[in-house]
């Protein structure tokens, strides 16, 4: 198992594919965009699955969760969903995408064996997405959402962030149209994940804001911890349901006290927690040829260091030097 010194076992393997993306969110990178990884530096289509074969077989892992960058962009990604399908046991596999390219690749993805998907949309209106992501591409992300559903990669959940001036005062249509086209809404506080480090705690949209907006036209009852589990959103059933809205505030209510994840990024280094100053190399080993035990004991070393929290509340906090792009969301 990959156990820490505080009990948590890791189940739930977050593996970025890229750190390249089609959008420019102000809140992720630059409009220039960032200096990427070279080609060689990234781990190849068969490094991952092995990797993650490892995390299956040998340490624990039930969950795969697919992120980048823009996972998309990988060229090789259904081949990795198929082939890590085959594993036994099979882990359940999602996709954390902008949804740009899933009405093309929707149908594709579910046949390889991809379970689910969650896909970022910030706002229903077009202007505001252009401002937010810097590109005209509002009615690709509606329709990929669409092909995700019409595949069957459901639940389809839809990750939000709430800015200051922008887009803070659409919770509550967010939610409305999410009931109407059955899709799980997930509300996510700004995290200091930034390329230009530019976050301010002060006049961020907190969970507590949030929730105020949507109580103005819903009902929401509280699942409570029991439900919620390892799940870092805490969720409502909105209106005595069957429908839920989800809030992960890792910012002003931290979970980390039942984190379950570990970390891939696209040139093999574990990382124990997005906040994380500190990376463990696994590409070095698979490339001097390591055996898959050797590989296993690295990463079990990595998470048996795994600190508390993420430090979000301590005021020395300090950014890790990766942007959330590049470390896999």
């Amino acid at each position: 198992m990959l156990i820490d010194t505080y009990g948590r076992v890791a189940t739930d393997l977050r593996v970025s594919l890229t750190d390249r993306c089609n959008l420019r969110c102000t809140y992720c990178m630059p409009e220039e965009g960032l200096q990427w990884l070279g080609k060689s530096d990234l781990l190849t289509d068969d490094e991952i699955v092995r990797l993650i074969s490892i995390a299956v077989t040998e340490l624990g892992i039930t969950e795969v969760r697919f992120t980048g960058g823009e996972p998309l962009l990988r060229p090789g990604l259904v081949g990795i969903v198929e082939r890590c399908a085959a594993l036994t046991p099979r882990p359940q596999m999602s996709l954390t995408t902008n949804g740009i390219g899933l009405k093309r690749t929707a149908t594709a993805l579910k046949a390889a064996g991809l379970d689910r998907v969650n896909v970022s949309l910030d706002t229903l209106r077009p202007d505001v997405f252009k401002t937010l992501t810097r590109r005209s591409r509002h009615q690709d992300v509606l329709d990929g959402m669409a092909a995700a559903r019409d595949a069957g990669l459901t639940p389809v959940k839809v990750n939000a962030v709430l800015m200051p001036g922008l887009n803070d005062n659409e919770a509550p249509d967010l939610l409305a149209w999410a009931v109407e086209n059955d899709y799980e809404l997930r509300f996510i506080e700004q995290m200091p994940l930034d390329a230009q480090h530019g976050w301010k705690r002060d006049g961020m949209i907190t969970a507590g804001d949030i929730l105020e907006s949507l109580r103005t036209r819903f009902t929401l009852t509280e699942e409570g911890d029991t439900a919620r589990g390892s799940a870092p959103a805490e969720r409502w059933v909105v209106d005595g349901g069957p429908h839920r809205v989800g809030v992960i505030a890792s910012v002003t209510r931290p979970f980390c006290g039942a984190c379950d994840r570990t970390r891939l990024t696209a040139d093999g280094q574990v990382r124990t927690c997005l906040f994380a100053r500190e990376e463990s190399d696994l590409r070095a080993a698979l490339r001097s040829d390591a055996t898959d035990q050797e590989i296993a004991e690295l990463w079990k070393v990595a998470m048996w260091g795994k600190k508390a929290g993420s430090g979000l509340d301590d005021p020395t906090f300090l950014q890790p030097d990766r942007p959330m792009s590049a470390i896999g969301g």
